[in-house]
């Protein structure tokens, strides 16, 4: 990482959860500390049920820490409401997930732009930045179609537009190659990283790919709640 303030700053993150057995805490995270600079792209890898998507989850905001600091772009997190988060993660974060979540009754054009109506309507800004970028994913053509009509890996693209179209800072993917063929994974992650400099936006990576962690360019392990 450069000298760089980072972008995302995590301290003495620990998330426990009820467990309904007996009743004690199951401790997913214990006392995780991370630095991310911006520009940076990192995969977190380890194996089913250690806590990557928990670690994720709260880095984006769709889940609090039990206990730490999580501070994205100077900003603590912890100060801010349930509004202000929800604004803060419209404008600062694109997800991407293992599947791809696109409305079926939309267009390609209207799934990339439903981001952008937490400001009202769309923009003709918002509209032209959508068009560069699914012609930048070679999905130019596809502006008029449906989900339906799409490919695997065409939808899966629409999606990475739809995470990029506010601009974000940081870019998060859970398994975003999961349900994809090895050759349009590979395509994916490529242009992952290609976006991740072409943006400059901070990619964060969960997957259980070796292909797609090794094209990133810090990987992290979590292993017994630790980062290695």
């Amino acid at each position: 990482m450069s000298n760089e303030t980072p972008l995302l700053q995590l301290e003495n993150i620990s998330r426990e959860f009820q467990s309904a057995e007996n009743g004690e805490p199951l401790r997913v995270l214990r006392g995780l500390s991370l630095e991310i600079g911006p520009g940076e792209s990192i995969a977190i890898v380890g194996p089913s049920g250690c806590g990557k998507s928990t670690l994720l989850n709260i880095i984006g905001t769709l889940d609090q820490p039990t206990t730490g600091k999580v501070t994205l772009d100077g900003q603590d997190l912890n100060t801010l409401d349930g509004n202000a988060l929800a604004a803060l993660r419209n404008r600062e974060i694109g997800f991407i997930f293992q599947s791809h979540h696109l409305l079926p009754q939309c267009t390609v054009m209207e799934n990339v732009l439903v981001p952008t109506l937490a400001h009202g309507q769309a923009t003709a800004a918002d509209e032209e930045r959508g068009r560069r970028l699914l012609e930048r994913v070679d999905l130019g053509d596809r502006l008029a179609h449906r989900p339906g009509q799409l490919s695997g890996g065409e939808r899966q693209r629409v999606a990475v537009v739809r995470a990029l179209i506010n601009q974000p800072k940081l870019l998060l993917a859970d398994e975003p190659t999961g349900a994809l063929d090895q050759a349009t994974a590979d395509k994916l992650g490529q242009l992952l990283l290609e976006l991740n400099q072409e943006e400059n936006v901070t990619l964060i990576t969960v997957t259980h790919s070796g292909n797609l962690a090794n094209r990133m360019a810090r990987t992290l392990e979590l292993m017994d709640g630790h980062l290695a």
